[in-house]
C-alpha cells in the first residue's frame, strides 16, 4: 500500500474532504489537467492556458501541488534557471477522477471540446490508458535528458532547499516585460 501523506494537516480524516482540501479549487485541477491532457511542463506553458491563470495564484497553486505530492519538479537541463513540472504517480492516478468530472460536465452542461468528450464516451478505459502511458514516456524521456546532459535539478521533497516559486514567478515576469520592450 503506498504511502500516505499525513502532511499538511487537514480539517478531518474525511476521505472526500482530503480531496476537496487538495483539489477543491479550480486552478488546482486546471493545472492538472494540463499536464494530463496538453502536456504543459513549465511555468510559462501554464501562464498561457486560455484560462489565464494570474502569476501569484499559479506560483502557490504548483507550491501547494507540490506539497501534496500531486506534481514534482526538476531543474530545466536546458536552462537551469528554470523547471519543469510533472505529474508524481499520485497526480497521474487523478486520470479517471478527471474523465469523469469531463463526462459528468459535458452530461449536464454547455461545455466545448466536443472531440475530447467523444473520445472519453467511446472508450473510457481507452483513453485513461493512453493518458497514463503518455505520462509514463515523458517520465522516462525526463529522465534520460537529465541523466545524459546535466545533474538532477534540485531535491524537491519536502524540507529540502530550492529556489522559490516566487523567485521563478519573478524570473518568468521580467524576462516577459524585457521582451515586451525589444520589439
Amino acid at each position: 500500500m503506498p504511502h500516505k501523506n499525513s502532511d499538511p494537516k487537514l480539517r478531518s480524516g474525511c476521505p472526500l474532504n482530503a480531496s476537496v482540501e487538495i483539489l477543491g479549487d479550480r486552478w488546482s485541477l486546471l493545472i492538472i489537467r494540463d499536464m494530463m491532457l496538453r502536456g504543459f511542463r513549465s511555468y510559462k506553458e501554464f501562464l498561457s492556458s486560455y484560462e489565464k491563470i494570474a502569476t501569484n495564484i499559479l506560483a502557490d497553486r504548483l507550491q501547494k501541488l507540490i506539497t501534496h505530492g500531486i506534481i514534482t519538479t526538476k531543474g530545466d537541463p536546458s536552462d537551469g534557471r528554470k523547471f519543469i513540472y510533472s505529474l508524481t504517480p499520485k497526480g497521474i492516478d487523478l486520470a479517471p477522477v478527471l474523465t469523469e468530472m469531463v463526462l459528468w460536465a459535458a452530461a449536464h452542461e454547455d461545455t466545448a471540446n466536443e472531440a475530447l468528450v467523444q473520445q472519453m464516451r467511446k472508450d473510457k478505459e481507452q483513453f485513461i490508458s493512453t493518458v497514463r502511458q503518455r505520462w509514463a514516456e515523458t517520465a522516462r524521456a525526463a529522465d534520460r535528458n537529465v541523466r545524459g546532459k546535466r545533474k538532477p535539478g534540485p531535491d524537491t521533497r519536502q524540507g529540502a532547499s530550492r529556489p522559490s516559486l516566487r523567485s521563478q514567478r519573478l524570473r518568468d515576469v521580467n524576462a516577459r516585460g524585457a521582451r515586451r520592450g525589444q520589439h
